[in-house]
């Protein structure tokens, strides 16, 4: 038996052998791989996802370790997307992994060449490159998921999946479509949305001798679980996984 199919063998068992293949074949890109894209990319490959490109400029830093999958004391300073990369490698070494760490924008849109994917998904914080990737992915023919703010939540019967227009109580949602509509903009179709109600205050400041850089002592970094943020990424691999198998038994 292909060591591929030890590997998925209980992931065949519940979907089948056509939807396994169709799994395989499909092309998807993760933009932000931070506390939710991590944990959604890693879903992604151990669910079979062959073809996998994550995108993401930044190193691990010692306050990632509370949250983000390949985040660790031995892997601060690293590229984030080179560390997640070798992970997913040791999971499945015949995975297509493509780790580019670059910063997404709309200047750089271009070059990521987006219609080749049948999945885009955005796990950016930047609320303009969040704003120009959902753009650009909704004028292809790719299904486009989002992540909106995971920062701030606590409990897990909150989190919920809606379509972009419809996201309520999220305060990184709203702030995202009044910048679409200042502009006179929207997404070219819909998209589906994992997000919270939930809006927690941060109640503890950061210790003087934490060892921390001194860039991280902002009020601006909100507070964090890996649960929440693992739960967000979960989601948008289970709204992949569930499309991929949907489409197949038709």
């Amino acid at each position: 038996m292909p060591v591929n199919s030890e590997i998925f063998n209980r992931t065949i068992r519940l979907v089948g052998n056509e939807t396994m293949d169709a799994i395989a074949q499909k092309r998807i890109i993760i933009f932000g791989v931070g506390g939710v894209g991590s944990w959604c990319a890693e879903s992604l490959v151990r669910s079979g996802i062959h073809h996998l490109t994550m995108v993401d400029s930044d190193n691990v830093s010692i306050t990632n370790v509370n949250r983000q999958l390949m985040a660790t004391t031995k892997t601060v300073g690293q590229v984030k997307v080179e560390v997640l990369k070798n992970r997913l490698l040791e999971i499945n070494p015949d995975a297509e992994i493509e780790a580019r760490a670059e910063l997404y924008d709309e200047a750089s849109n271009d070059s990521f060449h987006l219609e080749n994917y049948d999945y885009v998904i955005d796990a950016i914080d930047s609320l303009e490159s969040k704003m120009q990737l959902l753009l650009h992915a909704s004028q292809t023919n790719a299904k486009v998921f989002s992540s909106m703010g995971a920062a701030l939540k606590m409990d897990p019967t909150k989190i919920h999946v809606a379509e972009f227009w419809k996201v309520h109580g999220c305060p990184l949602a709203r702030a995202l479509r009044d910048k679409f509509k200042k502009r006179q903009l929207r997404p070219a179709k819909e998209i589906q949305c994992v997000y919270s109600e939930e809006l927690l205050e941060n109640l503890g400041g950061i210790p003087e001798n934490d060892g921390a850089p001194a860039e991280f002592h902002k009020v601006a970094y909100n507070g964090t679980m890996a649960h929440a943020v693992a739960i967000f990424g979960f989601t948008i691999a289970g709204l992949v996984m569930q499309d991929i198998y949907q489409k197949s038994l038709l």
